[in-house]
C-alpha cells in the first residue's frame, strides 16, 4: 500500500508540470498586450509599462517560466495586481467558507442521496422508484442558481427561517454556520443528490440480483441486513466513485453557488479575480484547484480496499 501511494504521489508530478504549464501560458496566450488588458482601456503608457515590469513581462519567456516555476516550488502564488496582497494570503481568507460548503453540500448529498438509491433499488419498478427517478431527473435539469432562488424565495423571504444570503463563521458559532449554509448547501447538493442517487440505484440493482444475495433471503437473514451489510457495502465502490467525481465537480458549483448566496468564499475570489483580470489570482486558484482534484481522486482510490477487501495495490 506505501509502495503505491508513493508511486501515485509520484504519478501526479508530471500531471502538476502540465497543469502550471498550462497556467502559464494562460496569461500569455491572452489576444492582445497581456499588460494593456490588465491595465485597463485608459491606462496610459507608462501604467502598462509598469503592469509589464510587475508581472515580468519585460523578461524572455524562458526565464519568466523559470521565476514561475521556481515560485510555485516555494509555496508562492504571485502578487494579486489590485489588492497587492499575496494571492496564497488572500485564498487563507477566503478558504474557510468553501470548504465549509462543501463539506455540508456533500453531508446533504450523500446523506439523503444513497438512502433513496437503495430505496429505488429495493422497490425497483414501483411508485417509490420512479419518484426517486423522477427526482433525479429534476436535479440534473435545473440549474443550481435557479435552486438557490427558489430557496431564498421560500426559506428566506417568505418563511423567514434563514438568512438570505452573507456567511457566518465558526467563530461566531456552530448554529450561526450552519444556519448561513444550509440554503447554499441544499441548493448545490440538489444536483449531487441526483446523481448519486442513480448510481446508487443502478449499482444496487445489479448487486441484488446476484447469488448470494438470493442465498442471504433464503437463509432468513432481515431485509434491512441484506440491503445494508451485503449488498450496499458490494455496491459501494461505483458509488464512492461518482461521490468522488461529485467533490471535482463541486469546483464549478462552488463559484456559481457562493455568488448567488453572496459567500465570501473561493468561488467568489475567483469571479472577481476574472472581472478585474488580476491573472495572478487566476493562476494561484486554478493550480490550487488541480492539486485538490489530484488529492481527491487519490484518497477515492484509496478507500477502495475498505469497501472491497479482493482489491489490493
Amino acid at each position: 500500500m506505501t509502495a503505491y501511494i508513493v508511486r501515485r504521489l509520484i504519478a501526479t508530478i508530471p500531471v502538476m508540470v502540465v497543469v502550471a504549464l498550462f497556467v502559464f501560458f494562460l496569461l500569455h496566450l491572452t489576444p492582445g498586450d497581456p499588460a494593456a488588458v490588465i491595465a485597463g482601456d485608459d491606462a496610459s503608457p507608462a501604467e502598462i509599462e509598469g503592469v509589464r515590469r510587475k508581472l515580468g513581462l519585460d523578461l524572455p519567456i524562458w526565464q519568466q517560466f523559470g521565476i514561475y516555476a521556481w515560485n510555485l516550488l516555494q509555496g508562492d502564488l504571485g502578487t494579486s495586481i489590485f489588492s497587492n496582497l499575496p494571492v496564497l494570503t488572500l485564498v487563507k481568507q477566503r478558504l474557510e467558507p468553501t470548504i465549509v460548503l462543501a463539506l455540508a453540500t456533500l453531508f446533504v448529498a450523500v446523506a439523503f442521496a444513497i438512502p433513496m438509491g437503495v430505496l429505488a433499488a429495493w422497490k425497483a419498478r414501483s411508485f417509490v422508484d420512479r419518484l426517486v427517478m423522477g427526482f433525479s431527473v429534476l436535479g440534473f435539469a435545473v440549474p443550481v442558481f435557479l435552486f438557490g432562488y427558489v430557496l431564498i424565495y421560500v426559506f428566506a423571504i417568505q418563511l423567514r427561517w434563514l438568512p438570505v444570503q452573507g456567511y457566518r463563521p465558526l467563530a461566531m458559532g456552530l448554529d450561526q454556520t450552519l444556519r448561513s449554509i444550509a440554503l447554499p448547501a441544499f441548493a448545490l447538493g440538489m444536483t449531487y443528490m441526483a446523481l448519486i442517487a442513480r448510481i446508487t440505484r443502478a449499482s444496487m440493482l445489479e448487486v441484488l440480483s446476484e447469488d448470494y444475495i438470493r442465498t442471504a433471503h433464503a437463509k432468513g437473514v432481515a431485509q434491512k441486513s441484506v440491503l445494508l451489510r451485503h449488498a450496499l457495502k458490494n455496491a459501494a465502490v461505483p458509488i464512492v466513485t461518482v461521490i468522488g467525481i461529485g467533490l471535482a465537480l463541486l469546483i464549478s458549483g462552488v463559484v456559481i453557488t457562493e455568488t448567488v448566496f453572496n459567500i465570501p468564499g473561493l468561488g467568489r475570489l475567483t469571479v472577481d479575480a476574472i472581472l478585474k483580470r488580476d491573472y495572478p489570482i487566476i493562476q494561484g486558484l486554478i493550480i490550487l484547484f488541480a492539486g485538490a482534484k489530484v488529492m481527491v481522486n487519490l484518497a477515492i482510490d484509496l478507500s477502495y480496499t475498505f469497501f472491497d477487501p479482493r482489491i489490493r495495490y
